[in-house]
């Protein structure tokens, strides 16, 4: 039986210019060899030497994908329409669309010489970094190696999107910003260190939060983008801005000594709402603020995104589109999990039904969850606390932040009982006593009160600003962390 199989652009140089080839076949492997019997040279872009499909290549038949059904046994019939989409980035560059002609002066060209001599980069491809746009979301722990990195290599124009000032606690891993840096918006640090690396960079600064009502905008001024972020409202906006602008999103994430990467690129692969359709509940998945980052770790999947944005900007090499990269700095070992472009996916799906930005702190249910009531009954400021604790009231004090945290410091008196634990060990706690409950800054105690009252404490109250403020307004001997 005849059905056709729809050529990509990226392949169409090894199926002789042809978008649509006519073959016959019963199953998905009888009419892919008779593509490449017709067409050798296709044959080591769809398979490996043990002739099995490659792992970054995606088949659909009829627009349903083949892993989903009986893969290369996925019988066929008359008229059927196979879809090659291979999750790869080769042949077309990111910045094929940039209608300037760039040049390197001899300064540029002694700067770059390791690259100019390299045959997969050479002049061309450093003409091609020159000419590429690329917008970093964020210059903290990944966005640090990343635009340096960039930099470094010679992207002509980079893009960086922060609005926050440097703290003494970004320093362990945020590399791009120094000890003399500490109060001043990160934007103006990364750019000074940037033109320190290679002025020959034009530094674009946006020291705004990336919204709704900005994103799109300032995407299809860029290339490519890089997501740095660290929270999910802003991690769902970054890829369906991506996904509505038609731009390549190189993804990473980090927590503790475990991290993530991949290059989400709905053109040609699943996009992030494929890899996680919803975001995990408000308080389920601590921050890096609360659960902690190896700060060596950022450095190792920010290098990662820069790699990948390189090689998109190049058309070089195997992009991690289609497969996410795990990473273990505990066992130092790498994992890679395949990923698959959901059909129903709601912005990059067959019938898609995000078509706008929306509101994403309401979908990731930030504006929704419960709240402590606030008030006397509920909240006690550090003052309020102190006063208590030199009348020698009765009450219980309750720290609900986890064991290495109560290391580092703690208010006297009171009890560790990490949030994680609340629920099993509630008996331990009477609702007849006054219980004052307290962690690092006020938003995990005010999860544990509200638990509590649901209990039925009513005599449970929030210690306001938590440890950080204790130390602020009652003892600044109490370090910060």
């Amino acid at each position: 039986m005849s059905v056709s199989i729809l050529i990509p652009t990226a392949l169409r140089t090894f199926a002789g210019g042809s978008d649509n080839i006519s073959v016959e076949g019963g199953t998905v492997a009888e009419t892919l060899d008779a593509l490449t019997n017709h067409h050798p040279a296709l044959r080591k872009h769809l398979f490996n030497e043990e002739g099995e499909l490659r792992h970054f290549v995606n088949i659909y038949v009829n627009d349903e994908d083949i892993r989903y059904a009986e893969k290369l046994a996925t019988p066929l019939k008359e008229g059927d329409v196979i879809s090659i989409v291979p999750s790869i980035a080769g042949g077309s560059t990111a910045v094929e669309d940039v209608k300037e002609e760039v040049e390197l002066n001899r300064d540029e060209i002694l700067r770059y010489s390791r690259h100019l001599i390299m045959p997969e980069v050479a002049l061309e491809g450093q003409k091609k970094l020159k000419a590429a746009r690329v917008l970093c979301i964020g210059a903290g722990g990944l966005g640090s190696p990343l635009a340096l990195y960039l930099a470094a290599a010679g992207v002509g124009r980079l893009g960086i999107v922060d609005f926050d000032v440097v703290d003494f606690t970004n320093l362990q891993r945020q590399i791009i910003h120094s000890t003399s840096n500490v109060g001043r918006p990160k934007l103006e640090s990364a750019r000074e260190r940037i033109a320190e690396i290679n002025p020959f960079v034009k530094v674009e600064g946006y020291e705004t939060a990336l919204r709704s009502d900005n994103a799109l905008d300032l995407f299809r001024e860029y290339d490519i983008i890089v997501d740095g972020t660290d929270n999910f409202p802003t991690r769902y906006l970054v890829n369906d801005a991506c996904v509505l602008t038609g731009k390549p999103n190189v993804y990473g994430s980090i927590f503790r000594f475990e991290g993530q990467a991949t290059v989400f690129d709905a053109r040609q692969g699943p996009c992030y709402r494929c890899l996680y359709p919803e975001p995990p509940p408000p308080g389920l998945v601590p921050s890096c603020a609360e659960g902690g980052v190896l700060g060596v770790l950022p450095g190792v999947i920010g290098v990662i995104q820069a790699i990948e944005t390189v090689k998109l900007i190049l058309g070089r090499g195997d992009s991690l589109i289609g497969r996410l990269l795990l990473f273990d700095a505990m066992k130092m070992k790498f994992r890679e999990l395949k990923l698959r472009k959901n059909p129903d996916c709601p912005v990059c799906g067959l019938n898609p039904t995000i078509k706008e930005l929306i509101d994403y702190e309401e979908f990731c249910g930030i504006t929704h969850q419960p709240q402590v009531e606030v008030g006397a009954d509920f909240e006690i400021t550090p003052l309020e606390l102190k006063a208590k604790i030199d009348r020698g009231d009765e009450f219980v004090l309750v720290d609900v932040r986890e064991p290495e945290e109560f290391a580092i410091c703690r208010i006297p008196g009171s009890t560790l009982v990490p949030l994680r634990t609340v629920p099993e060990r509630v008996h331990e706690l009477s609702s007849a006593d006054e219980i004052v409950v307290h962690c690092r800054s006020g938003v995990r105690s005010g999860q544990a009160v509200d638990f509590l009252k649901q209990a039925g404490f009513r005599k449970v109250k929030n210690l306001v600003g938590g440890i950080l403020r204790w130390s602020d307004d009652v003892d600044p001997t109490v370090p910060k962390y």
